[in-house]
């Protein structure tokens, strides 16, 4: 049953989100008449792409696991992925994505910093790696019509527009929307989350109700490929780079002291200035060309509009006039009521109905209607 929402800006029917119930789901895929497909699972030795290769196994998928190699310490991943294909009578590959990780993820990542960004590493990682050269490998490599991820999110498909988008998962706590909306329709196309209306717990519960060794495994936290999570020292020890002391400075341009290099610090940061203050300051703007890091009070923090560029569009192809819409900053920020403004050069201006705090340039700013991913870009003031 199609129902259809319209704001008067822009208009498209929703397929209803596919119910789920103990084992047995239905994706998008089966809804459109495609059963029992050849498909492929990132499995990265954690327990929701174990869980989601249970799933598709379950339901009668021919299923085939690959991890794929992005750095030189993947052991563990591998063997942990591979003890789970065995169980679960599946078979396993390898693919060695190093290189490209390095150029697309681990240089993109380390550029923004460089240049007075905080950078989102694994929606590049997403985009360019897991539903990019996997997908190309998964259709011409292994001869399979999709790929699966351990994902919390929804795909869904509009018979209206054509076109496909996400749903947020079924909590917030564990949404990842905000990591995914780079993704392309063709990527949509041949992508399966069947983890986006579980709970993490039912997810833990499952596996361990079919003796999965990775059931109580902890998910991971910190940046893959950044040890103890140090990435200053990552940096400086693996790209010959030295931070170059500069200027901190207030609004107005006044020398308040020095810094120790542009790469140590983000918008709204406090701690780690190593510099005595009467009052509590926080870095407000970083300006590599001049090697400065702007500081003021928390209030200075605060503001109502910025631009995002490269921006890609999901459940609608663009917008050409003002629209309202839900904007989320940060992957642990609430989407916030805001006017999206269609600028000439692609770009889009987002203005919040209340302004917020620590805008930061290099994070990526996504766009919701409802649950609804619209699209999203990355901030560039």
């Amino acid at each position: 049953m199609n129902h259809e929402k319209d704001d008067g800006n822009y208009k498209f029917c929703i397929i209803k989100s596919m119910q789920k119930t103990g084992y047995i789901f239905q994706s998008i895929q089966m809804a459109r008449g495609v059963h029992m497909s050849k498909i492929l699972i990132g499995m990265s030795g954690g327990v929701d792409s174990s869980v989601t290769a249970l799933l598709l196994k379950k339901q009668g998928y021919n299923v085939v696991g690959v991890t794929m190699k992005l750095l030189n310490n993947a052991e563990n991943m591998a063997n942990d992925a591979k003890t789970i294909c065995e169980k679960l009578g599946i078979e396993y590959h390898i693919v060695d994505f190093s290189k490209a990780f390095k150029e697309k993820v681990i240089d993109y990542f380390v550029d923004e910093y460089i240049n007075g960004r905080t950078p989102n590493p694994c929606n590049m990682c997403n985009r360019y790696l897991k539903f990019g050269l996997l997908l190309d490998s998964a259709i011409n490599e292994f001869d399979c019509e999709y790929i699966a991820t351990g994902h919390y999110a929804k795909v869904d498909y509009s018979s209206d527009t054509g076109r496909y988008f996400l749903r947020k998962s079924k909590t917030d706590k564990k949404d990842q929307t905000y990591a995914l909306y780079k993704l392309t329709q063709e990527q949509l196309s041949h992508v399966i989350m069947p983890l986006g209306s579980y709970e993490k717990e039912d997810v833990r519960k499952i596996a361990e109700e079919n003796g999965l060794i990775n059931a109580k495994k902890k998910d991971s936290q910190e940046i893959c490929f950044v040890p103890d999570d140090d990435y200053i020292k990552f940096i400086e020890n693996n790209y010959n780079f030295k931070s170059k002391k500069g200027n901190f400075v207030d609004l107005s341009g006044n020398i308040l002291g020095e810094h120790k290099g542009i790469i140590h610090y983000t918008i709204g940061q406090r701690k780690g200035l190593e510099i005595a203050f009467q009052k509590r300051m926080y870095v407000i703007n970083i300006d590599p060309v001049k090697n400065e890091v702007v500081l003021g009070n928390d209030e200075d923090l605060f503001r109502d509009n910025f631009i995002c560029d490269d921006v890609n569009f999901m459940a609608i192809d663009g917008i050409r006039e003002p629209i309202q819409a839900n904007v989320k900053i940060r992957y642990s920020a609430k989407p916030e009521k805001a006017e999206l403004i269609p600028m000439d050069d692609g770009s889009i201006k987002v203005v919040f109905d209340e302004k917020q705090r620590a805008i930061t340039p290099g994070q990526s700013a996504v766009f919701y209607k409802d649950d609804i991913v619209l699209g999203g870009g990355t901030i560039k003031f």
